[in-house]
């Protein structure tokens, strides 16, 4: 079976069943199955091959530590929530701001101490342009449009301190390891920030719709009429609720904590193995330093928060609950692992070595990009995108010769296309949710720019080649 064309019945069967269920995971659940099964063609068997891999990939260090920082990440949001400190900012920064400029600038410069995760940079973001709205001379749809400019395209571009950084090093690695590719894929992530180009063009168009860009009517939608009628921004979303307290603090501490912990425990890790400072940064156990940071500042907001006088019982149950939000994430993770592993097994790299020499090496990489856009925008999401593409993307690019950091960059980008653009993305109901927008409505809206955005990307990843 080594190299022959069964080694890509799992990722052919996986991205049908995703567009046609709307999930990622069922598409990945029976992409493994099927994988096992050609595997172990026996009853039992494939069920204990798919089973084996999926225990294989949680028990491997690395998959434990980025399952522990996802975890623990989500669990440190929940105890922000639970202890007002989102509320506590949304309301400081709604009585301070009273101009449109003003507004947008603090949507960017936010984006500095809320860069962990695109719900989190909603949550503090949205309600406070909601409760300006009438300050803010811009459509509804036009300011939901600028906030999420500054969410997924900016943080799949942070390195450190998101809830992004250690699946999209998870991804990068079990590729690399599929193609016997010794580089490490923390620095092969950081190399590959320069190229996710629809990030960097979308945000630009999101700078020019907040400062250069004058909007047709000045007047507030329909939409935004009737949500001033009727409640205020108070209710847009659990996090900014009225029974929570008051106390910014609780949000900046914690945030602060993870970002200086994070930087200093990356430096101290590699430290010893490099003879600058810089260099200790390379050299370093990004992972780990992330997951200690991650740990210590659970610990220390832990009692942050108990000397203010909240309940031990109350901080346990945010944590908890905030973890379980991501264990939907966790699975799909595994499945992930185990899928590539059996893929691998079964000879994809082989198969793909031989097969795909044929494409033009200029136009490997945007082609790669605008399949994955259009998969990510169907199944409207950026992981399970990075989960079936990486692995394709990465035996390409070891056979056709196209720089590794350019094609993974690539297929980050094509995630990011579909996790902004997508009426199926998370990205896209949160933001409707909040701001009360129609949800397919916004995401026409938003079609358009987007896509000029993707042909520029694609435009770029051809032009690309000739200089690296």
């Amino acid at each position: 079976m080594e190299g022959s064309w069964i080694s890509i019945l799992p990722f052919l069967v996986v991205i049908p069943i995703a567009v046609w269920t709307k999930q990622v995971l069922p598409g990945l659940l029976v992409g493994l199955l099927i994988g096992s099964y050609l595997h172990t063609p026996s009853l039992i068997g494939g069920m204990e091959t798919m089973l084996h891999y999926i225990v294989q990939a949680l028990i491997d260090k690395n998959n434990i530590e980025i399952i522990v920082f996802l975890y623990s990440f989500s669990g440190l949001i929940g105890m922000i929530k639970t202890s007002g400190g989102i509320k506590g900012f949304v309301e400081k920064a709604a009585e301070k701001i009273d101009t449109k400029k003003k507004a947008l600038l603090l949507t960017y410069v936010s984006t500095i101490g809320t860069f962990s995760a695109p719900t989190f940079r909603f949550v503090t973001i949205a309600p406070i342009m909601r409760a300006l709205l009438k300050k803010v001379k811009m459509t509804t749809k036009e300011l939901g449009f600028v906030i999420e400019t500054t969410a997924t395209p900016i943080i799949v571009l942070i390195p450190v301190a998101t809830a992004f950084v250690g699946y999209m090093v998870s991804i990068i690695q079990i590729s690399l390891q599929n193609q016997k590719i010794t580089e490490d894929p923390y620095t092969m992530f950081i190399k590959s920030i320069p190229y996710n180009f629809f990030a960097f063009v979308i945000i630009l168009v999101g700078i020019y719709l907040s400062f250069f860009h004058h909007s047709k009517s000045n007047a507030p939608t329909q939409v935004e009429t009737e949500a001033e009628e009727e409640e205020d921004w108070h209710t847009c979303h659990p996090a900014v609720s009225k029974d929570l307290p008051s106390k910014p603090w609780n949000l900046l501490v914690p945030l602060i904590l993870v970002i200086l912990l994070t930087l200093f425990l990356t430096w101290w890790s590699g430290h010893t193995k490099a003879n600058s400072f810089f260099g200790a940064f390379i050299k370093a156990d990004v992972l780990q330093a992330m997951v200690v940071s991650l740990l210590i500042t659970i610990l220390l907001s832990a009692f942050f928060f108990l000397f203010q006088r909240f309940k031990i019982n109350d901080l346990i149950t945010s944590f908890v609950t905030g973890g379980n939000d991501l264990m939907s994430v966790v699975l799909l993770l595994s499945v992930v692992w185990g899928l590539s592993s059996v893929a691998e097994d079964l000879g994809f790299s082989q198969f793909i070595t031989a097969h795909s020499g044929w494409i033009p090496q200029m136009f490997v990489t945007p082609l790669l990009f605008l399949f994955g856009a259009a998969v990510s925008y169907f199944i409207g999401s950026a992981w399970g995108t990075w989960g079936i593409l990486m692995p394709l993307g990465v035996s390409i690019a070891s056979v056709s010769g196209v720089s590794l950091p350019l094609i993974i960059g690539a297929v980050f980008a094509s995630g990011s296309f579909g996790a902004f653009s997508s009426p199926l993305s998370d990205d896209t109901n949160t933001i409707a949710k909040i701001l009360n927008l129609s949800v397919v409505d916004y995401a026409r809206y938003k079609l358009k720019p987007a896509l000029i955005a993707a042909v520029i990307a694609a435009v770029l990843y051809t032009a690309t080649i000739f200089f690296i």
